[in-house]
């Protein structure tokens, strides 16, 4: 199909990538002579009419850089009739052929609906937590696994200095993917994820009998969603985006088996920064066909990696629930919590 001109917005919590995805598609957009709107601040930006031109320019020195050079926000356009209808009469007023939207499970619901409405819109799965259904990753998530990974390197020195158990809390209120693969990266002594609550009891008994063989230090990662079971914890409140699960979860350890506990909450460090090489080229292979699939007239559709390919899912099924962690990977680092 004839595209003139379309527009791309990033939505939710900023991620490592974002920028390279912005700068994939106004370069590739440009070698076939389509002009780039940038949506500011989400679908917030479409609604409300603040756009801004995207150049060659524009794009220049972003590939390494975090967070989004356009803003973001969580803001639903479809929250309102006014929202909506501004919305659309954006479309029309800034002429757009199509719309790529950047962001998770909020921002890809908010496409679906849009789409609905008869925009033509391309979605782009980010998140850090890889709960995006259809993609095997997300971009945004290896960097949070490595700045995880990168933590527990630094954590080991000092617990084993100092002889105690460092628990580590990490983000994934639903999904444990981060705590897992950072966890298993690390090679923490134990990992607890929302997707399959331990007991407390076992968890203990792992760490006392490491330290009855010689190993006088621990290292345990705590999604911040996770629910250890059999057993209530002691209340605690989380302060920002921690759930305290962190600090009960050490509470309990240094009661059962009498040794010193610290506790590390790394929060949003953990989506900021610079990307790694990997979320770079998978954002920028993303934010490429995003714009192949806009030219083929293919819309409704999401980018996703499977396997070695980037290969369009729709968006129904992209966000018909979050992906938790498969337990069959999980059990790779259970291996080690012996």
């Amino acid at each position: 199909m004839s595209v003139k001109k379309i527009g791309i917005l990033t939505g939710g919590g900023d991620c490592p990538g974002l920028n390279a995805v912005i700068r994939a598609v106004v370069r590739r957009s440009q070698s076939f002579g389509i002009e780039v709107l940038g949506l500011r601040n989400g679908w917030l930006g479409l609604v409300d009419g603040d756009v801004e031109p995207l150049t060659s320019f524009s794009v220049i020195g972003i590939l390494p850089k975090g967070g989004t050079i356009l803003g973001t926000s969580r803001v639903n356009p479809l929250k309102t009739t006014e929202s909506r209808q501004k919305l659309v009469n954006n479309v029309q007023r800034f002429g757009l052929d199509a719309i790529i939207a950047v962001g998770g499970d909020g921002t890809l619901s908010a496409a679906r609906e849009v789409f609905a409405l008869g925009v033509p819109v391309v979605g782009v799965p980010k998140t850090i937590d890889n709960d995006l259904r259809g993609t095997d990753f997300t971009f945004g998530f290896d960097t949070a696994v490595n700045v995880v990974r990168d933590a527990i390197d630094r954590l080991h020195t000092t617990a084993e200095s100092h002889h105690r158990v460092m628990v580590v809390e990490v983000m994934g209120h639903h999904v444990g993917w981060i705590a897992a693969y950072g966890g298993l990266a690390g090679g923490a002594d134990f990992i607890l994820i929302p997707e399959k609550p331990y007991r407390l009891e076992d968890m203990c008994a792992v760490l006392e009998s490491r330290r009855k063989r010689g190993r006088t230090f621990s290292i345990v990662v705590v999604a911040e969603g996770a629910s250890p079971g059999g057993e209530p914890l002691p209340e605690h409140v989380g302060e920002g985006n921690s759930t305290g699960v962190g600090y009960r979860v050490a509470q309990e350890i240094g009661r059962r088996l009498g040794v010193e506990t610290r506790v590390t909450i790394l929060g949003h460090v953990q989506r900021g920064g610079s990307p790694t090489a990997f979320d770079r080229i998978l954002a920028t292979r993303f934010g490429l066909r995003a714009v192949d699939l806009i030219r083929e007239g293919n819309f409704g559709q999401m980018v996703a990696l499977q396997g070695v390919r980037v290969v369009p899912v729709p968006l129904e099924e992209a966000t018909a629930g979050p992906k938790f962690m498969d337990l069959d990977q999980f059990a790779d680092a259970e291996a080690f919590f012996g």
